[in-house]
């Protein structure tokens, strides 16, 4: 098999894992695939997540022309921002609309900048900071341009009202980061108000050096 049979693959089983994980629902969310020559594998616009076609994923060129396959989602402009700032750390991104991490991009007096509070190390290993970006409109290009703003120093965000979007080296390391940010976000609702005992500076600090962790602005 083919790298890129085996990437076409690997992204529709990607998508009924995460409907099976109940991580998103119906047509809702969308994912990309970087192969070897720079070009991009999409889930296409208006596909169910969790009967993704391997024939029919949107193959776009690396200066993103459509090549071939179904139409892509019109949130394109959002996953290449995560491979043009950073380009060296991101082979796949996924964004989902999973119902924790979109609570609380809800909530009033949640710190837009650090949206996840440090209630256990993995949150800070996988994620490092997530940054809660403002609401656009599904498919506003505007998307793509806040996270290009970030100037790569994000891997992970959360679109308000919306859903996160997590960029990884991989499918699979995103898969596992976006999962991981979905599970501490329903951490942090279910202990919200419970004056918890958070990881201390220190600690994080020990998590930022140890694991090499992002953690600048």
């Amino acid at each position: 098999m083919s790298e890129e049979a085996r990437l076409r693959e690997d992204l529709c089983s990607l998508g009924a894992r995460l409907v099976a994980l109940g991580l998103t629902h119906g047509s809702t969310g969308n994912l990309s695939a970087r192969l070897p020559d720079g070009s991009l594998l999409v889930s296409p616009t208006g596909a169910r997540m969790g009967a993704l076609d391997p024939a029919r994923l949107a193959h776009l060129g690396a200066e993103g022309v459509h090549l071939a396959g179904d139409k892509p989602t019109k949130e394109v402009p959002l996953h290449t921002a995560f491979y043009d700032t950073r380009a060296k750390a991101t082979g796949a991104v996924v964004h989902l609309h999973s119902c924790h991490a979109v609570a609380l991009s809800m909530l009033p007096d949640v710190d837009l900048d650090n949206a996840l509070p440090p209630l256990t190390p993995y949150g800070i290993m996988q994620l490092g900071k997530v940054k809660i970006l403002p609401y656009f409109r599904p498919g506003d290009p505007a998307m793509g341009e806040a996270v290009r703003r970030l100037a790569g120093k994000r891997s992970a965000v959360i679109l308000a009202n919306h859903g996160p979007v997590v960029a990884g080296r991989d499918l699979e390391a995103a898969a596992n980061a976006m999962e991981e940010l979905e599970a501490s976000a329903r951490l942090a609702l279910l202990t919200r108000g419970m004056g918890v005992r958070a990881l201390s500076d220190a600690q994080i600090n020990d998590l930022v050096e140890t694991y090499d962790v992002e953690w600048g602005d």
